[in-house]
């Protein structure tokens, strides 16, 4: 009576969860491996592209590029002071090149989540059943300890950028598309009832009255996405992606408190530039 009163016969009728994720993934590793390959593929090409395009314009000339993007953005000449001397800070720290490998993480997640995240947070926001269905997945992708995206995402892509820029994308996609559906979905309704009563269509409706409406918000996604993106940087060293977290690591390793401070302190430079830049000016 005690042990069944103290539920240890539970035990004995566990749910096989694991069994059954390992049955999964065996089979999506036996029958989508070709998937997973493209996938592998269009991923490595875009972030080739990218670090690419950054490795080819000299340090300097990229810096003034960043700074002349913080000034169309901001159009605050202390914002893009602070762009240029963080950059120059990084370049003097000698993490330029671990940087531009961040950024181009950073970038590569950003387009992911946001070409995919806008347009689900859009169709959320049209749809209540699809908000309901779609809103438990979004809570266990943000609450899944991040750790447990890089066991499937070694096991169908091996090491490299690919796992940690899939592993990026899947913690941080969430961010996108529920800013997006509060956006849209809170546009005031005399706005909705004006253009609907000069005879706006749906797609009308969508891009000159909804959209402008859930800017701020979809921009404050934008920034989510980044710093998210940015927390990801030293898990996915873990599995072999190049940029700021591979000195983290190896200073985790050796125990080495200079080194990590400094690591760490490039890394909190750079998301505040990107912070700074892409902050929205509500004023």
């Amino acid at each position: 009576m005690d042990s069944f009163l103290s539920l240890d016969w539970l035990a004995d009728y566990k749910i096989p969860v694991d069994d059954a994720a390992e049955a999964a993934f065996d089979w999506l590793e036996t029958h989508m491996i070709w998937f997973f390959d493209g996938l592998a593929a269009i991923l490595e090409a875009m972030t080739g592209a990218i670090l690419w395009t950054f490795e080819t314009i000299p340090a300097l000339i990229l810096i003034v590029i960043f700074v002349g993007f913080a000034w169309v953005l901001q159009r605050n000449w202390k914002v893009c002071a602070f762009v240029g001397l963080g950059f120059l800070f990084i370049l003097n720290q000698g993490y330029w090149e671990e940087t531009i490998e961040t950024l181009t993480l950073v970038l590569s997640a950003c387009l992911l989540c946001m070409s995919i995240g806008v347009p689900i947070g859009i169709a959320m926001a049209h749809r209540p059943r699809l908000y309901s269905f779609v809103l438990p997945v979004l809570d266990i992708m943000q609450t899944l300890p991040t750790f447990v995206y890089l066991i499937p995402a070694i096991v169908f892509f091996g090491l490299g950028e690919v796992p940690g820029l899939v592993a990026t994308v899947i913690f941080v996609l969430p961010a996108p598309i529920r800013l997006t559906h509060l956006g849209v979905s809170n546009t005031p309704k005399p706005l909705i009832e004006a253009a609907q009563s000069f005879g706006a269509t749906g797609r009308q409706l969508l891009w000159k009255v909804e959209l402008p409406s859930a800017f701020p918000q979809i921009m404050a996604g934008l920034n989510q996405t980044i710093m998210l993106s940015l927390s990801m940087v030293v898990i996915s060293a873990l599995v072999g992606a190049n940029g700021l977290g591979k000195p983290v690591v190896s200073a985790l390793n050796r125990v080495d408190k200079g080194l990590g401070f400094e690591s760490g302190l490039v890394i909190v430079v750079v998301a505040i530039i990107l912070d700074r830049m892409l902050r929205v000016n509500r004023s």
